[in-house]
């Protein structure tokens, strides 16, 4: 059943969307009893051993048809619905009203807006260099007295991110993403220009009651990084979404709760797009509403 929102007005014209702009995609061993509340019962989740494949995409969007905007997509896991295999999402968080309803009504998504305060520093880190006894002179002897003859520092790049859902007045923290860059390993390397597709699994929502597919094609520069550290509270009654019914607002906070508890588990590997150009699909129906 669709729901009424307030009218937005929107800069979205005729698919494909265009998204230009940076991200980054990290990918995490979520646990399948929680990605599981999430699935529709007509796909099935794609797991080994009591896990499956999630994590997050945060995208920076400097050039979009909703203009200036930045993105959390809390990926549950993979589904498999033959012959093929998507991501399906979570949780969607924007900080755009018009970005929110395209998503909701268009995509197909489980959008919800949100606030996004970033705080950017710069470390300086020690390393620990062996000099060798014989080599060392007065003036090292002098340093080492203040402990400075044997280490060197370097700059790391720190970026916070903390994300925020807000609801009508209310916010509620989501979680704290902090990302560490080590620039002077890589220099001004981005990585090798590559293309690549994401298809993924949408609908199922009070918003668009479909079950749809679409793809996204990226055009980007990719390197390997650091997987940036995620923080943030989590109730420890989660597991409780998948066994008791709730209302709407306690079905709301559990599934709010459970991307969370996506956002805290383990990763494995991280991602950085630079120089990103990501062209959205218009989606279709696979299974029409009943």
């Amino acid at each position: 059943m669709d729901v009424e929102e307030k009218r937005v007005s929107s800069g979205y014209a005729k698919p494909p969307w265009i998204f230009k702009g940076s991200a980054l995609y990290q990918i995490h061993l979520v646990k399948a009893a929680t990605a599981r509340a999430f699935i529709p019962k007509e796909f099935r989740l794609v797991e080994a051993f009591g896990y499956t494949l999630g994590g997050f995409f945060l995208a920076s969007y400097d050039d979009s048809p909703a203009g200036v905007f930045d993105e959390l997509v809390v990926i549950a896991g993979i589904v498999w619905n033959p012959p093929t295999s998507c991501a399906w999402a979570a949780r969607v968080l924007v900080n755009s009203d018009e970005a929110c309803h395209h998503g909701r009504k268009e995509v197909g998504l489980p959008s919800q807006v949100a606030r996004f305060s970033k705080v950017s520093d710069t470390l300086f880190l020690k390393n620990i260099t062996a000099v060798p006894k014989q080599k060392r002179d007065r003036a090292f002897g002098f340093l080492d007295t203040f402990g400075l003859g044997t280490t060197l520092s370097h700059p790391e790049n720190l970026m916070e991110v903390k994300v925020s859902e807000v609801d009508s007045a209310a916010s509620t923290d989501i979680c704290n993403i902090q990302i560490r860059s080590d620039e002077t390993k890589v220099g001004n390397w981005m990585g090798p220009a590559i293309k690549m597709a994401l298809p993924s699994f949408s609908g199922n929502t009070i918003y668009n009651s479909n079950l749809l597919k679409y793809s996204c094609h990226l055009h980007c520069r990719v390197r390997p990084v650091r997987p940036a550290v995620v923080s943030g509270a989590l109730e420890d009654e989660t597991e409780k979404f998948t066994e008791q019914n709730h209302t709407s607002q306690e079905s709301l906070e559990n599934e709010r709760q459970l991307s969370k508890a996506v956002m805290l588990s383990k990763p494995i590997i991280a991602l950085q797009f630079k120089c990103l150009t990501m062209q959205v699909e218009a989606p279709v129906v696979i299974y029409p509403s009943k």
